[in-house]
């Protein structure tokens, strides 16, 4: 690998945290579109609101595994970057192993549960149509099997991010979608399967992805490490500091997933399967938003870890700086969107006049929180390098305690608007709260980066 491309402790850093985060920021544009991939042409069956409904039920379990997969991602992606900021190359391929054979059995462990008890998860969601509820399960079961695939990758993907190259990522996740553009069409109406076509198609791209990823670790020119391996002997040691970075991170991903389902219980049950289909659409629409500013966060993450490793506290706060202005210019953006263009972007999907209404006004509420999404990706972001993951973990979990009290009582108020009232506010806590604790702890670190010699004598 090119060290002085990929080294984040020298030159601009504007220009390294992009060179890092586009790619990234790329990658998580290319997992929305798989998901607007399959609502696009779900959007275009007989039964359309039901099928694009029942996608995004199953979806929310998806959702909820993401928690498993953080746990291999950021203990690779935390590991590699402060491992090769100070040099130990050996012990940042030992991170990037361990963290992706975590993955895979947390992944293995976790498909079987979505696998063996499909339809009563989805029933738990309050979901009564019995159309829905079929489509869903079966959504499901047929996806359990992409999610060994899925934690694998992430894994990997975060051993590259660390290394500072996510260019490789980008590729693999880009064949993925081509993959997954070609086979919705054919499986979902071609032959007829629908939103099982749609579960066969992701699955089958999530495969090759996986096939890429495997492929770049172990034989490309630009891979971090030499002799990576996938399967083999977890050191127990490593598997300790990755579960105490992770952990934090796996449980807010969690307690996320928990709480945003139980309001999607609510509106399943207050107002029925059209306000879920718009529930559905708009968060993946918003997910321009959240996507790309997790990406640039894993950028930071990065950037901060590297730089954490070789003691270079003036990079950090710096780094931490020119982030915060980037997310607020990008989230900006994104708020004009959502407001004047939030009817258009749900045409594309569905067609019903009466979903397009709702669907404007969903996207006009949580646009009010879309600058306090740059807040929290920013300081999570450098919290993380620095391997302190408790502190936004905490901050997400609290917030989101209060999402279902929120919407409930914005719901009494509002009705279904006031429960979009109620994410979004919560969303605004979560983003306030997260400044002012990383504000109060940036005036503990050092304020003078270590020298070299400094930092080869305490070697």
């Amino acid at each position: 690998m090119d060290t002085n491309t990929y080294d984040l402790t020298h030159g601009g850093i504007l220009k390294k945290l992009l060179l890092v985060a586009l790619p990234i920021m790329g990658t998580q544009l290319m997992q929305m579109a798989y998901n607007l991939t399959d609502m696009f042409w779900l959007g275009r069956t007989p039964n359309s609101v039901t099928a694009v409904a029942a996608s995004g039920i199953a979806g929310m379990f998806l959702w909820f595994g993401a928690a498993f997969m953080m746990m291999g991602r950021m203990g690779a992606e935390i590991g590699t970057a402060q491992n090769l900021g100070r040099g130990d190359i050996d012990a940042a391929r030992g991170y990037a192993q361990d963290s992706s054979r975590i993955a895979l059995v947390l992944g293995i462990l976790y498909g079987a549960i979505l696998l063996g008890f499909a339809r009563p998860l989805v029933a738990l969601l309050q979901v009564k149509d019995p159309v829905m509820l079929s489509s869903a399960s079966t959504y499901l079961r047929i996806v359990a099997f992409g999610i060994p695939l899925i934690n694998l990758s992430a894994a990997i993907t975060g051993a590259f991010n660390g290394a500072g190259n996510s260019r490789l990522s980008f590729l693999a996740n880009s064949v993925g979608l081509v993959v997954n553009m070609i086979l919705d069409p054919l499986m979902i109406l071609g032959l007829g399967w629908g939103v099982s076509g749609a579960a066969i198609a992701t699955v089958t791209a999530q495969g090759v992805v996986l096939l890429l990823f495997v492929w770049f670790a172990k034989g490309h020119p630009q891979r971090p490490f030499a002799h990576f391996k996938v399967l083999g002997r977890i050191n127990w040691k490593r598997a300790g500091e990755i579960t105490r970075w992770s952990l934090p991170i796996a449980i807010e991903s969690a307690a996320f997933t928990t709480l945003a389902m139980v309001v999607t219980a609510m509106v399943s049950a207050w107002y029925g399967e059209t306000a879920v289909a718009v529930q559905r659409v708009g968060s993946q629409i918003e997910s321009l938003s959240w996507l790309v500013g997790g990406g640039f966060a894993s950028a930071v993450t990065a950037f901060v870890g590297q730089n954490y490793g070789a003691r270079k506290w003036d990079r950090i706060r710096q780094g931490y700086r020119i982030s915060l202005v980037v997310l607020l210019l990008w989230e900006a953006l994104v708020t004009v969107v959502l407001v004047w263009g939030g009817r258009f972007l749900f045409s594309l999907f569905l067609s019903e006049p009466e979903i397009l209404d709702m669907g404007a006004t969903y996207l006009r509420i949580l646009a009010a929180s879309q600058l306090f999404m740059a807040l929290e990706g920013a300081c999570s972001g450098v919290f993380r390098g620095i391997g302190q993951t408790l502190p936004p973990s905490l901050c997400s979990i609290a917030s989101n305690l209060l999402r279902p009290l929120l919407c409930w009582l914005f719901m009494h108020w509002m009705g279904l608007n006031g429960i979009w009232m109620g994410i979004t506010v919560s969303a605004s806590l979560r983003g306030t709260s997260m400044l002012i604790w990383y504000t109060l702890y940036e005036r503990k670190l050092p304020l003078v980066s270590e020298s070299a010699e400094a930092l080869s004598v305490s070697a």
